[in-house]
């Protein structure tokens, strides 16, 4: 009944979207995409920038397609922002500053090996602590020593390597590695796994299943099976996670986000004290669109089948199977799509059957933010908002 009254008391729909970044949340407009991100000083860093796809051709703005185009310009933006709040929130210098330690902790403990061996062998001879930089500055003695150079010329050059950042095509190649090889992961997850358990384990404890003499019940059967294992993968893998305290944290950004753009649709001034008392479940999250999309692969692989034995007479082989799922990926991405921009755009019973699985698993990834939090929100909001409105829908 709650859910019921908010929805009625929503003054618009708007396009705008978001995504819980590191320590922060970017939001996209129809003109505008803004990043509000804490540093270590707890200040917010505000980055804003035109959004990109607003002047694709014709072709990439129809039906299914527009989705295919969407879904991987979300992820390529979305990756940048999610590695330039790590920046800005510091996490990068943690990280590096941790594996500096973990090296220089290495190298002394393959000293002490060293200095033990000598020991052993050298009788009578007395060995000492050696010598742990993380403790203490070097002498600028011992700087001069090493480098060959007075230690005030030794210590500028070591700053300027400091401040040295990889080139742009550096990072422009990690990121479609790192896009790749999560595309990989997911293939390999949600695709080829569920047909392994398939054939290899299911049907090796229960062999009727696939022999039940009737071509669509077996495919009806498998199917099925591979359904439930693609939705406990998926809500497994986000409980995992979920117990990790920074992706809790994100998590927490994450509702920050959903409560925020609630604020905005029901016309109340975004303020903290009102986007703290809006709901955190939204039918247009990204976290929907998963579920969305596990969901019409199942619906898709009902089809393989059927069509196979239409057309050759037979099944496919596992291997053809999953050539045909993944070669079917865009489709199920741009249905997908379709069926979460409806439901953002509708209230009605078909919309809230669309809906319900995403705001279950929402229960998992979108946790209740503090103020903090909510702050982030509300500015990365505010840069975004078009003054003539182009964001209703």
């Amino acid at each position: 009944m709650k859910q019921k009254e908010e929805r009625s008391a929503c003054a618009l729909r708007t396009s705008i979207g978001g995504q819980a970044l590191m320590e922060g949340i970017m939001m996209r407009g129809p003109k505008r995409t803004a990043m509000a991100v804490r540093n270590p000083k707890g200040e917010i860093v505000l980055e804003q920038s035109e959004t990109r796809g607003i002047k694709r051709p014709k072709i990439c703005r129809l039906p299914i397609i527009r989705g295919i185009f969407g879904y991987i310009d979300s992820m390529t933006v979305g990756y940048k922002a999610l590695m330039r709040s790590a920046e800005i929130a510091g996490l990068e210098d943690v990280v590096e500053e941790s594996e500096r330690k973990k090296k220089k902790r290495l190298a002394r403990e393959a000293e002490q090996r060293r200095l033990s061996g000598d020991a052993e062998t050298a009788e009578g001879e007395v060995t000492e602590e050696p010598f742990a930089p993380e403790e203490s500055a070097p002498s600028a003695e011992s700087t001069e020593q090493a480098t060959g150079e007075p230690a005030e010329k030794a210590a500028p050059e070591k700053d300027e390597k400091k401040e040295e950042k990889l080139p742009a095509w550096v990072m422009t190649a990690t990121m479609v590695v790192s896009i790749l090889f999560g595309l990989a992961l997911a293939i390999g997850l949600f695709v080829w796994l569920p047909i392994f358990l398939y054939t290899r384990v299911f049907l090796w404890a229960v062999p009727a299943a696939g022999n039940t003499g009737h071509a669509a019940l077996d495919s009806l059967i498998k199917s099925a099976f591979e359904g439930v294992i693609k939705v406990v993968l998926l809500v497994g893998y986000m409980a995992l996670i979920s117990l990790e305290k920074d992706i809790k944290r994100t998590f927490m950004y994450h509702g920050a986000e959903h409560k925020s753009i609630f604020c905005y649709e029901a016309g109340k001034e975004l303020t903290v004290e009102n986007v703290r008392g809006m709901r955190r479940f939204h039918p247009r999250c990204g976290t929907s669109f998963l579920v969305l999309m596990v969901l019409v692969s199942i619906f898709i692989s009902f089809f393989i089948d059927p069509v196979s034995i239409a057309v050759s007479g037979h099944v496919l082989p596992a291997v053809l199977r999953v050539l045909v799922r993944v070669l079917l990926i865009p489709l199920v991405v741009g249905i997908g799509y379709e069926l979460i921009k409806f439901a953002g755009r509708h209230d009605n019973f078909v919309t809230r059957i669309i809906s319900a699985p995403g705001l279950w698993l929402q229960r998992i990834t979108v946790c209740e933010p503090d103020d903090a939090m909510i702050e982030c929100a509300i500015e990365a909001l505010k840069a975004v908002i078009p003054e003539d409105g182009s964001d209703h829908i």
